[in-house]
């Protein structure tokens, strides 16, 4: 007999139907849908997929731009016990087979997007595999697709099956993956205890609610997106979903739904920006009341222009990752109900042009009500690693046994492979990777932290901060240099100081900027590299592959001393 004391993220699905009975709770495109609509929607096609033979623990890969259906496929595959594995639509083919690989869906779900490499599948080439669904071609409608789709699993199965909702083994419910900056996507197995938990402390601090209509601009492939999705769900928001982010998609759909809410990354609220900016003043903006900033941190600037953008909307940000099923920690960041963005930004630590960049690193706010963090320290300093337990959790990496904690007599601690501390305040700071760690003649040395000081220059764009081998010190610190438009680099002069050069950039007038800013003097670049390409490599996600760069410095190294010889 099933426990149904246990957490599942559609016993959310009973309140939907009653409150937003009558009302419109997902607006998609020219599709409007009900709370019992969706709920219908969500519990046919979970029989649609029991008939089919899908079993509790069967493994769904999705791979669709946002939309209605995405999110009842995403239910519905929970409700019938399923394991729902979304698989972004912006990795290569190569990427995408290897999580596939990882994942061993037994039903594809793909929708109509057929430029995108899910098209070039064969069902042969997926051991696993034994059903192709398409997410959005309408039954009846004259097609070249001749297999299964969302109407026909809804519309031609038995509504006379049993509707409970059914568990996978130890409660898993979602495989997110990571984006991968080095090696293979890993598969982060999600329990519905860590989703429900998860979409609780958004409702919470943010404070969703029934009043809310909240723009999709994260796509439904990363936890940001469906961890925030769930929240506005189940405190009975309206969706409205946008099939990918496009800053004038946004806007238009922020003044034609008078859209409540959203979330962003940094390059998200760039573009929001730059738009407003160009088009003028920001009709229609004043309905935004929150939103939530995740992935990075915002700059003192960007900041700046969302208030004046966004004048009622109460800023935060978020830190976390993908293994706890989104957010660990919250700060507010601007609450227009307070002080001048200016004076809130002092008060929470804003420095210059980034966020709470100070020596100790980059401020994140506090935890959570129910995320347990501690710092497992190295030394008397105060600063390592950041761990957290709890049911935010993830249960472990899909097809792998061990899982990513730290060796803490058996305690299950998540090593989060963040470097910080815990100020006596509660505040959680960042000051690095582990990973980038860079051990340079027995000190470490944190790229983030240089990255923050260079990027305080008005010549520079954007930096990476990488270590390369050196037979004194062990590592040498290089910095990777992007300049903004009006800017050249000059490196034949060491005179940092000469008049004339206010326009150019070299490696010693860094070295001298580093310094002014009081940065260690073990941490300062002994070399600087102009990029010359248009941007850093990154992943689908928009991380930095460093890695990568990593690469590319020591092959222009080996090439440089090789022209020398």
């Amino acid at each position: 007999m099933a426990n149904y004391s246990k957490a599942h993220i559609c016993q959310c699905l009973s309140r939907v139907s009653t409150v937003r009975r009558c009302s419109t709770v997902t607006v998609a495109g020219d599709r409007r849908k009900t709370g019992a609509q969706l709920v219908e929607g969500v519990l046919s096609l979970a029989r649609g997929l029991l008939q089919l033979g899908l079993k509790p623990g069967d493994v769904v890969a999705i791979c669709a731009l946002n939309s209605d259906l995405y999110l009842e496929w995403l239910l519905a595959v929970a409700y019938a016990g399923g394991i729902t594995a979304p698989l972004n639509y912006r990795w290569s083919l190569e990427e995408a087979m290897e999580a596939v690989e990882v994942a061993r869906p037994t039903l594809l779900v793909t929708d109509s997007m057929f430029n995108f490499w899910h098209s070039k599948f064969h069902a042969d080439s997926i051991p696993s595999l034994r059903w192709h669904v398409s997410m959005d071609v309408p039954f009846g409608v004259k097609s070249t697709w001749t297999g299964l789709t969302t109407e026909k699993l809804t519309k031609h199965f038995e509504k006379s099956l049993a509707t409970n909702y059914l568990w996978a083994p130890e409660g898993a419910a979602i495989i997110c993956f990571t984006s991968g900056t080095t090696g293979r996507p890993k598969g982060v197995t999600l329990s519905h205890s860590a989703l429900l938990v998860q979409s609780l402390a958004k409702i919470a601090i943010v404070g969703y609610g029934e009043d809310d209509v909240y723009l999709h601009t994260a796509p439904l492939c990363h936890i940001g997106g469906i961890s925030s999705a769930l929240a506005v769900l189940m405190a009975g928001g309206c969706h409205i979903l946008i099939p990918k982010f496009d800053a004038g998609l946004a806007v238009g759909s922020i003044h034609q739904h008078h859209v409540t809410s959203l979330i962003t990354v940094p390059a998200m609220m760039a573009d929001l920006v730059s738009f407003y900016s160009r088009k003028g003043a920001p009709e229609g903006s004043e309905t935004v009341e929150k939103i939530l900033n995740g992935g990075g941190a915002l700059s003192v600037e960007l900041i700046t222009h969302a208030a004046k953008i966004f004048p009622r909307a109460k800023l935060l940000s978020a830190y976390g990752m993908t293994e706890a099923c989104s957010s660990l920690t919250f700060m507010t960041l601007y609450d227009p109900t307070k002080e001048s963005v200016r004076q809130q930004l002092q008060l929470n630590g804003v420095r210059n042009s980034n966020l709470a960049r100070q020596p100790e690193g980059i401020c994140v706010g506090k935890p959570a009500p129910h995320v347990e963090l501690r710092v497992c320290a190295e030394d008397s300093s105060h600063i390592g690693r950041i761990l957290t337990r709890g049911s935010h959790v993830m249960l472990g990496y899909w097809g792998q046994t061990s899982n990513k904690t730290s060796d803490l007599a058996g305690e299950n601690w998540l090593d989060t492979g963040d470097i910080g501390q815990i100020d006596n305040h509660g505040n959680v700071w960042l000051i690095g990777r582990s990973k980038g760690r860079i051990k340079s003649g027995g000190e470490n040395v944190y790229p983030e932290e240089v990255e923050a000081v260079l990027s305080q220059h008005p010549g520079v764009s954007s930096s990476v901060v990488v270590g390369v081998p050196d037979s004194r010190l062990g590592e040498t610190v290089v910095a990777c240099i992007r300049l903004n438009g009006n800017w050249q680099w000059d490196d034949s002069s060491s005179n940092p100081s000469v008049s004339d050069m206010a326009n150019y950039l070299s490696g010693d007038i860094l070295r001298c900027f580093c310094k002014e800013k009081q940065l260690t003097g073990f941490k300062v670049p002994k070399r600087f590299i102009l990029w010359r390409r248009n941007q850093f490599p990154v992943t689908s996600t928009g991380k930095i592959r460093r890695d990568q760069v990593r690469r590319e410095v020591m092959s222009n190294m080996h090439l440089m001393i090789s022209s020398k010889l």
